[in-house]
């Protein structure tokens, strides 16, 4: 082989393995731009970040050539952080932990997870709430009423029967026989076997119709007069401003 071949074949090797090699990469998360290395992104084999980047690409790339993350770009910076010198963030936590999820960034994900706002909603209320039976179809259903009676109002309300054991359940069956109201129409909730109270449930209740961009608040159901059971003791009303 001749010396310009040799030359020639000696470069082609030379640029392949850069190219493979990559060290500098820019990337496009959501519409920011970020600039850092692939032994960065690859910081934690196993991870779904790390995976987007071993082997033949995974990305598609934007009109600049930047592999492309359709992700919130607000948090990546804290992702990045992470990666570059292990420092937890301490601002956006529940967002920056659901970015940790996504990308699978198992030791990130942990610490996030031993911080108090992470810990409180995971383990605390998060565990109160799966032990109450079809809560998220419940919130599901009282949006669904509300909307349904919102044609041409201001506010739409649904009714709740918020019940904490069985006896209770049983009671509030009774009080339903002597409600004037549409059955179907009243979203049960409970009984359930942790030491959380009917307020805790109601503020629950609220917090997650609200995250979801609503504007709602709760008060005890008036019943009308003559009514046996104390209003408060299962029943609620909800109500939804649309305006």
């Amino acid at each position: 082989m001749s010396s310009s071949s040799e030359h020639r074949s000696l470069g082609k090797q030379v640029t392949s393995s850069l190219q493979t090699l990559s060290p500098i990469v820019e990337l496009n998360i959501g519409g920011e731009v970020y600039t850092t290395t692939l032994s960065t992104l690859k910081k934690h084999p196993g991870s779904k970040l790390a995976d987007m980047f071993t082997g033949q690409p995974k990305l598609r790339t934007d009109s600049e050539g930047r592999y492309f993350i359709d992700r919130p770009g607000t948090y990546f910076k804290y992702i990045l952080e992470y990666l570059r010198s292990n420092q937890v963030p301490t601002q956006c936590i529940q967002d920056v932990y659901k970015e940790a999820l996504f990308y699978d960034i198992e030791p990130l994900v942990k610490q996030l997870e031993d911080s108090p706002q992470i810990f409180g909603e995971v383990v605390a209320r998060k565990q109160f709430l799966a032990r109450v039976p079809y809560y998220s179809e419940n919130i599901e259903l009282m949006i669904r009423i509300a909307r349904a009676e919102a044609v041409a109002s201001r506010h739409s309300s649904v009714t709740v029967c918020v019940v904490r054991t069985e006896e209770d359940a049983a009671k509030c069956h009774n009080a339903l026989n002597s409600l004037d109201m549409d059955k179907k129409s009243v979203v049960k909730f409970g009984p359930w076997k942790a030491t959380p109270s009917i307020s805790d449930l109601l503020d629950c209740i609220k917090m997650d119709i609200e995250a979801k961009g609503y504007k709602i608040s709760f008060q005890p159901h008036v019943t009308e007069k003559g009514f046996r059971f104390k209003s408060y003791d299962f029943f609620y009303k909800f109500l939804f401003t649309w305006w």
